[in-house]
C-alpha cells in the first residue's frame, strides 16, 4: 500500500470517528461515506465530544493526530485563502520530485468535498459549515500564482490560524509527510489555468527600505527618514501600489516634510510621484526578475523650502532581483532622475542596490526575519560632479502571524561627499492590503 493510499484510508477512518460523536451508533457508516461530499468542521470542540464519550486521549492523539490530519489540512489550506508574501523561500517550494498524481490522489481522497474537483469549491448545499470570508477560488491565478508555497504549507502544518485565518479547521502536521504535502501543493497550481500571466510568488522578496524591488505589489507602504545631526527634518512618503492585469503595478507616493527653518519649523507636501511598473520577465528556476518602471515627480513641494524640486521630473528605472540561495538575494534598481527644466534642476543617474537573508523559526514558516544592507549612490549628470554613496544597515520583520503587516529600521549613513548630507533613521511599516483588513490575521 502506498503513503497515499494509506493517508487517504485514515480520513475514511476518522470520518467515521467525527461521525460517531453527532450521529447515533447505527448511523456511523452512512456518515462516513456522506463525510465524502460533506466536508464536516473538525474542531478542538468535536475532539473534546468525542473523548468525552469514552475514548481515551490516547485513542483520539493517535487517530486525530495521525488519521484526521489529512482532510482538515488541506481543507484548512484552501479555507485560508493563503497569502503572504514570505520572500526567499525557495527553500521549501515544491521541490523538482514534487507529484501532481499523488496530489490529485489525496485531493480526491479528502478537499474534493470542501473544494470542488476543480478548486472553484462544492455546492454550499454539500458542505455543512458556513464558509468564512477568506473562502478562495483557486482557479483564480491572481490569488494563486503569486503566493509562495510557504503559506500554503504553513496552513497545512499549523491549520488557519497558523497565518490567522479561519479556525475552522485545526492544524494537521501530523498526518501528511513532507513529500505529500509538496505533492498537493503541486497540484493546487495546476488548478490555474493561465498561470503564466501573473509573477511568481517564490520570487517575492523583501521590500528594502530605499531600492525598489521588481515585484508588482499590492501595498500600503509609509516610511520615514529623520535626521540624526545637523538641521532638524524629516519627510514620511506614503506610498499606494496597486497591480492590475497580472504583471502591472501601479504606484502613488505621497511625501510630506518637516524641516526647522530660521528657528521654527515648517512642512508642507513633496513632489508627488506617479508611477507605472511592468513585469518583464521572471524565472523560478533562475530565480530572477526583471521589471521596468516610469515615473512622473510633480512639482507639488515648494522648492524654496527644499521640499521639491521645482520642476516636473521623470523617473524611469529598471528592477532586477535574484535568489542566490536558498535563503539569500541582491536586488539591484538602476534609473534616472530627468526634470523638465534643467536650469532648475540637474539631470541625476542612480543606483540602488540591496543584500539579504531570511530566517525564520519552524523551517521557515515562523516569524521571518530579514537582516538586510544597502548601498545607495547618485551622481549629478554634469562636468565636474561627484558620486554619493551610502550604506544602509537595516532589518525588517513580519509583525502579524499573517504576516500582511511588516515593519523595517535602518541607520543611513553617507561614505562619500558627506559635506551637509547628515546620517538618518529611516524606517516604514507595510500593509499587504490584498492579504486582509489591517487588523485582520493577528491571532
Amino acid at each position: 500500500m502506498t503513503k497515499t493510499s494509506s493517508s487517504i484510508d485514515r480520513i475514511w477512518t476518522i470520518a467515521r470517528l467525527i461521525a460517531a460523536s453527532h450521529r447515533e451508533p447505527e448511523d456511523v457508516d452512512g456518515w462516513s461515506r456522506k463525510f465524502g461530499k460533506n466536508c464536516h468542521e473538525i474542531t478542538g470542540h468535536t475532539y473534546r465530544r468525542y473523548a468525552n464519550k469514552g475514548r481515551t486521549v490516547q485513542r483520539l492523539r493517535r487517530q486525530i493526530g495521525v488519521g484526521a490530519l489529512a482532510i482538515a489540512a488541506l481543507c484548512v489550506l484552501l479555507l485560508a485563502g493563503v497569502a503572504v508574501e514570505v520572500p526567499g523561500q525557495r527553500m521549501i517550494a515544491s521541490p523538482k520530485h514534487a507529484s501532481v498524481e499523488n496530489g490529485k490522489a489525496v485531493w480526491n481522497g479528502g478537499c474534493i468535498a470542501c473544494h470542488g474537483a476543480n478548486g472553484k469549491g462544492a455546492p454550499e448545499t454539500s458542505t455543512v459549515f458556513v464558509r468564512p470570508d477568506t473562502w478562495p477560488d483557486l482557479t483564480r491565478c491572481d490569488q494563486t500564482t503569486p503566493e509562495p508555497d510557504s503559506a500554503y504549507k504553513s496552513v497545512i502544518l499549523h491549520g488557519g490560524r497558523g497565518l490567522g485565518f479561519s479556525q475552522i479547521m485545526p492544524a494537521f502536521g501530523d498526518l501528511l509527510t513532507n513529500d505529500q504535502i509538496d505533492d498537493v501543493i503541486a497540484y493546487i497550481r495546476t488548478l490555474c489555468k493561465n498561470d503564466k500571466h501573473f509573477p511568481l510568488g517564490v520570487l517575492n522578496l523583501p521590500r528594502a527600505i530605499v531600492t525598489e524591488k521588481a515585484f508588482p505589489e499590492d501595498e500600503l507602504v509609509i516610511s520615514t527618514a529623520a535626521n540624526v545631526s545637523g538641521p532638524g527634518s524629516w519627510t514620511t512618503d506614503i506610498i499606494h501600489e496597486q497591480t492590475f492585469a497580472g504583471k502591472n503595478q501601479l504606484e502613488v507616493d505621497v511625501p510630506v516634510n518637516y524641516a526647522r527653518l530660521n528657528g521654527a519649523w515648517t512642512s508642507g507636501p513633496g513632489d508627488i510621484t506617479i508611477g507605472f511598473k511592468r513585469e518583464l520577465f521572471s524565472s523560478e528556476r533562475a530565480g530572477s526578475i526583471l521589471s521596468l518602471q516610469g515615473g512622473i515627480l510633480l512639482p507639488t513641494g515648494d522648492s524654496n523650502r527644499g521640499f521639491g524640486a521645482g520642476t516636473t521630473q521623470f523617473e524611469p528605472f529598471a528592477a532586477y532581483d535574484q535568489l542566490i540561495t536558498n535563503r539569500t538575494f541582491l536586488q539591484l534598481q538602476l534609473g534616472a532622475d530627468l526634470p523638465v527644466d534643467t536650469t532648475v534642476a540637474p539631470r541625476s543617474l542612480f543606483f540602488r542596490s540591496a543584500a539579504g537573508a531570511s530566517f525564520a523559526p519552524d523551517h521557515g514558516l515562523g516569524r521571518l526575519y530579514s537582516p538586510m544592507i544597502e548601498f545607495v549612490a547618485k551622481r549629478d549628470y554634469m562636468t565636474g560632479a561627484s558620486t554619493e554613496w551610502d550604506v544602509l544597515p537595516e532589518m525588517q520583520v513580519t509583525v502579524s502571524r499573517r504576516q500582511h503587516i511588516r515593519a523595517a529600521v535602518g541607520y543611513r549613513k553617507p561614505i562619500t561627499d558627506v559635506s551637509g548630507r547628515a546620517p538618518q533613521v529611516e524606517f516604514y511599516v507595510l500593509w499587504d492590503w490584498a492579504e486582509g483588513h489591517f487588523w485582520d490575521g493577528w491571532r
